[in-house]
């Protein structure tokens, strides 16, 4: 049984995971996630809960906006 996070902690780990995929960097984003992916589902131990995490996160999965593009690259 996992419990949700608080919205504070959910906050801090969000800013922490967009600062390590800006780290990694472009040519190494993919790889980044889906090692970060791979160590949380060996955290969680439950094969179905990870899938369907992953079948979750695809839903409604937006499509940046070229707004958003300009913002994240400083222009």
């Amino acid at each position: 049984m996992s419990t949700a996070l608080p919205p504070e902690a959910r906050d801090r780990l969000y800013a922490a995971c967009a600062r390590a995929i800006t780290e990694a960097g472009p040519e190494r984003e993919s790889l980044f996630l889906a090692r970060l992916a791979l160590l949380l589902f060996e955290q969680v131990g439950d094969e179905a809960r990870c899938s369907e995490a992953l079948a979750h996160a695809l839903q409604d999965l937006p499509v940046p906006s070229l707004s958003a593009l300009i913002t994240t690259n400083g222009d």
